[in-house]
């Protein structure tokens, strides 16, 4: 994996233009901005999911350590961290945690961007790792609820995202491919497509309207399960770079928790998320 790891690296050095290039060490914004609709992507907020009566609350960031400009063409070197937790909503604003995913890794990404259009792609190498947290354990009857038990869930996986954007519209197709997974049972291929928009040529002072929505196949015993995530709000600062957005979002699909992975789950949220 460290060789793997070192080859990558090496080979955005040799692509990286040498003449005119400037390096910018720790930029205050993004190269690849995060797909709206794309679920690992970093959030720091919550959403409530009704039809579940859940929480989920996101702590998480992406921060690129480098960027490399050679005119329109911008590559990038950064990390990921993220959580993810789902929360069980109850009376006097009590919110016991049930499941909590960890997510980190590396990413690398190359721009190219003139003054119509923009295309470019992103890689990253992640792990995860899923738990069931005391909250959905019962302490009267000393069991998990719903007969369920915990088990190991771990992955560690190559994400690539290229995409294309003009006027405003970014499509964007995904490949990921886990190299190593457990459960075992999960298929380690997974494969999605989707787009989003930001209306910024409405000009409005306040706020920016967006909306996105992401497909992925993937599944679990040679069987390969679709799920779908459609999401429209607003966001409070400029749309390429920190603010605060509000939002709602429909999701079908099997869970997003690996705790949960084999169980289908629909619902719609409404949330916020500080983008920082």
């Amino acid at each position: 994996m460290r060789i793997i790891l070192i080859l990558i690296l090496v080979l955005i050095i040799k692509l990286i233009p040498k003449a005119q290039t400037t390096t910018d060490w720790f930029p205050d914004d993004l190269n690849i901005q995060p797909f709206a609709a794309h679920f690992l992507e970093p959030k720091t907020g919550f959403q409530y999911l009704f039809d579940l009566e859940k929480v989920r609350i996101d702590i998480g960031t992406t921060q690129d350590i480098i960027h490399w400009i050679n005119n329109e063409h911008t590559f990038s070197l950064g990390v990921d961290f993220f959580t993810y937790t789902r929360a069980r909503a109850e009376a006097d604003f009590k919110f016991p945690v049930e499941t909590i995913d960890y997510l980190f890794g590396i990413n690398g990404g190359y721009k190219f961007k003139s003054e119509k259009r923009e295309w470019g792609a992103r890689l990253r190498f992640s792990h995860i790792s899923a738990h069931l947290v005391d909250g959905y354990y019962d302490s009267e009857t000393q069991n998990w609820m719903d007969d369920y038990q915990p088990f190991v869930f771990s992955k560690e996986f190559f994400e690539f995202i290229p995409y294309y954007k003009l006027y405003g519209v970014r499509i964007y197709a995904s490949i990921t491919y886990m190299i190593h997974v457990v459960p075992t049972d999960i298929i380690k291929g997974i494969y999605g497509a989707g787009f989003d928009y930001y209306a910024v040529e409405l000009n409005i002072p306040a706020f920016t309207p967006y909306i996105g929505y992401d497909i992925e196949l993937g599944g679990y015993n040679e069987t390969y399960y679709g799920t779908n995530i459609a999401t429209a709000g607003i966001k409070f600062g400029h749309p390429e770079s920190r603010g605060i957005s509000i939002f709602t979002s429909y999701y079908s699909g099997k869970s997003v928790h690996g705790e949960f992975y084999t169980i289908t789950e629909d619902y719609v949220t409404i949330g916020i998320n500080f983008d920082i």
